[in-house]
């Protein structure tokens, strides 16, 4: 009732003034959309984790995301040889060791998953479960992609946007620049399920006409998707996270 009086003293005041009231309106709107918008993706944080190497690899520490139930996910090359690597998860700067559950390959399957004691983490990780979307990812498709600092949306890029000798790489992404690299996950904007693991960039080279030199140019990122990681998995580890 009181947003109806309102509007109608409104209409006793002049254009501009009720130009400048909606406006203000709409700006408002827009605002707490993008206000809402930003916590929802913030809530997927805490399933962000670093991944180090032993000892700690020179590039920097990689992405991983955690599943449930003390495992983990990240790229097969983020880890590398576990027997060699002995890759640890880190949480906020503290090292957790891990278990190879299951170890893919940068030619194959770039999956591989970590176990850690779950007794050992933070309780802020013991309750937390995430399933992996059961439909398949399209073009057009809004993402959000989430590492430990933060989350970008961006969205499915369709492989025919790609050079024709790349287009095997089905699963891509269009923001390379801001959004995680290897290991980062690939989350559904409405149902908040993991629709992939981040696995590589697709670059091309150029020649600039400039200058005439070739320069790498980044096209994409191909992200492993949740049906494949499904299928990777072993039997009994989607049973016991769907618990």
């Amino acid at each position: 009732m009181a947003f109806l009086a309102i509007c109608c003293r409104l209409l006793t005041k002049p254009v501009h003034f009720r130009f400048l009231f909606v406006l203000g309106v709409l700006l408002a709107s827009s605002f707490v959309h993008s206000a809402l918008a930003e916590i929802a993706d913030d809530s997927l944080l805490p399933y962000a984790v670093n991944v180090h190497r032993t000892p700690m690899q020179t590039w920097g520490p990689g992405y991983g995301i955690y599943l449930g139930k003390g495992l983990f996910i990240t790229a097969a090359h983020v880890a590398g040889r576990g027997w060699f690597t002995r890759p640890k998860i880190a949480i906020a700067g503290q090292e957790y060791p891990t278990r190879i559950v299951k170890e893919g390959s940068f030619e194959g399957t770039d999956v591989t998953v970590l176990a850690v004691q779950e007794s050992l983490l933070p309780m802020r990780l013991q309750m937390r479960r995430m399933k992996l979307c059961a439909k398949e990812p399209w073009p057009g498709e809004q993402v959000v992609t989430v590492v430990p600092e933060g989350s970008v949306r961006t969205y499915i890029l369709s492989p025919a946007k790609l050079p024709s000798d790349v287009r095997k790489f089905s699963t891509i992404i269009a923001d390379v620049a801001r959004t995680g690299n290897s290991g980062s996950g690939v989350f559904d904007l409405q149902q908040r399920c993991l629709l992939g693991i981040m696995s590589r960039k697709i670059s091309v080279s150029r020649m600039r006409p400039d200058t005439g030199k070739t320069e790498l140019v980044d096209l994409a990122k191909y992200f492993v998707p949740a049906f494949e990681i499904r299928t990777f998995l072993p039997p009994d580890t989607g049973e016991n996270l769907d618990q």
